[in-house]
């Protein structure tokens, strides 16, 4: 039986690496922090055979979860945002960004399914630059770079492929760096809407649904791309899954016989049972994509967050203790 159908999906490389191996892997380095609620992890895949242990390209991967974040707390955001800025600018820092180079923000999604609006609603908020280095050169400030940025919307508004619109963008306004913004799919409840993923990998947009799309990668487009995400969905199958596993520590402070009640299921490694059961969903087409009730607030705090931190990090006029007061 091919049981390549029922592999798991994540965009996030912590996860990947998770599923992988819970010991050490040869080539992927991880470093973790944590301050004050807002952990932060930094792994590095250092070669292609490390890569395909855990089906990630070889780059710099930057996680920060925040398992309150959903909690609305306007401070705790704020301080988000902050960590957010000072991480993604020493990100720029680490893969050879200057102060100067020119930045293109593509927002990947479509803007009419909220879930999927992150790029969207990310570049409404972005402080953008280049008209007026290309207008009034003489009178933008110090401190302030070339910063442009296009939401292209999905194949099936535009008939058009993200990658192919973004190439020509790129042909005509010769950026140095293409900054990528798309929602993620993730394999842990936990993670949905509370999670920011930055990655020097570029992107493939659709590829945590499954879908095959072409990428934005720097093999493509010939410049570097870096991608933000953040997961705002999370498969049926992910949640029945959690589900059990939420059941059996629940019955496990009742009684010592939870073998009794759950059965097989009890023993069975966490990727088995949930290809078990993918196996059960999907012939029926019940392996739905789920998100939160409350996504559209979810959305704007996130895209905010993102947008906010971006306009710190990228230009150095924007003072990175108040980047929230940036958003507009």
């Amino acid at each position: 039986m091919d049981l390549s159908q029922y592999t798991v999906r994540t965009d996030l490389a912590l996860e990947a690496k998770e599923l992988a191996s819970k010991s050490t892997i040869p080539g992927i380095e991880i470093e973790t922090e944590n301050d004050k609620g807002i952990k932060l992890t930094r792994m590095a895949v250092e070669h292609n055979e490390a890569g395909q242990q855990i089906g990630k390209l070889p780059g710099y991967y930057l996680t920060i979860e925040v398992p309150q974040l959903r909690n609305k707390d306007t401070t705790l955001q704020n301080r988000v945002t902050t960590k957010f800025a000072k991480e993604f600018a020493a990100f720029l820092a680490k893969t050879g960004v200057g102060p100067d180079d020119k930045v293109l923000i593509i927002g990947l999604g479509n803007w009419n399914v909220t879930p999927d609006a992150l790029g969207p609603l990310v570049v409404e908020n972005i402080m953008v630059t280049r008209h007026y280095f290309e207008l009034v050169e003489e009178q933008v400030s110090p401190g302030y770079r070339q910063v442009s940025a296009v939401a292209p919307g999905v194949l099936g508004i535009t008939g058009i492929e993200s990658s192919e619109i973004v190439q020509g963008i790129v042909e005509k306004t010769r950026p140095d760096l293409i900054i990528a913004v798309d929602a993620l799919a993730s394999m842990a409840l936990e993670r949905v809407n509370t999670t920011i993923q930055v990655a020097d990998t570029g992107i493939h947009p659709g590829s945590g649904i499954g879908n095959k799309r072409k990428g934005l990668t720097k093999e493509i487009l010939g410049v570097p791309v870096i991608a933000i995400g953040v997961p705002t969905v999370v498969y049926a199958s992910t949640i029945v899954n959690n589900s059990i596993d939420m059941m059996a520590e629940h019955f496990k402070k009742l009684t010592n016989g939870t073998d009794h009640i759950l059965g097989m299921l009890d023993g069975m490694q966490e990727q088995e049972r949930l290809q078990l059961v993918k196996e059960v969903l999907e012939p029926v087409g019940h392996n739905l994509l789920v998100t939160p009730k409350e996504i559209d607030e979810f959305i704007e705090d996130i895209a905010n967050i993102i947008a906010s931190g971006l306009n710190a990090a990228l230009h150095e006029a924007v003072n990175m203790d108040n980047v929230a007061a940036y958003t507009h």
